[in-house]
């Protein structure tokens, strides 16, 4: 009989990621972490790439905090700033970290013109919410 400290761990090789998971225009997200996946409850982690000179398409994730892990090329991430009136971009590097909090709209844009961008993101919510939108301000 197992209980709960003695339940088995899951391995997730690349070939096991699956692209049945919500999905914004101008990128691609393969979920790795699921409920559909390993059984999880809480918890969503997966990879999100995005083209070459592509720009995702205006979107938040609902109730989901989300965290981002950057591991390939530069990504920025674009926001509305309520205070400034105006879209905020934060441009990053492999290594850095984005933290988008619940509902807010916000996209990625990847501005090289030759290299996909890749980043490891994870939500506390089993099922990846997404909510595409037609701006920012939305």
């Amino acid at each position: 009989m197992t209980d709960e400290f003695h339940q088995k761990l899951h391995h997730i090789a690349p070939l096991g990621l699956s692209g049945d998971t919500a999905q914004t225009k101008g990128m691609t997200r393969i979920e790795a972490i699921s409920g559909k996946t390993v059984g999880s409850k809480d918890l969503w982690m997966g990879e999100t790439h995005v083209s070459a000179a592509t720009a995702s398409d205006n979107h938040h994730h609902g109730e989901s905090e989300t965290a981002i892990y950057i591991v390939r090329g530069n990504p920025v991430f674009v926001f509305y700033d309520a205070e400034k009136d105006e879209e905020t971009r934060l441009e990053t590097k492999p290594g850095d970290y984005i933290f988008v909090p619940p509902w807010v709209p916000h996209r990625e844009e990847n501005p090289d013109p030759d290299n996909e961008a890749v980043v490891v993101i994870a939500r506390t919510t089993q099922e990846a919410i997404v909510v595409n939108l037609p701006s920012l301000k939305s």
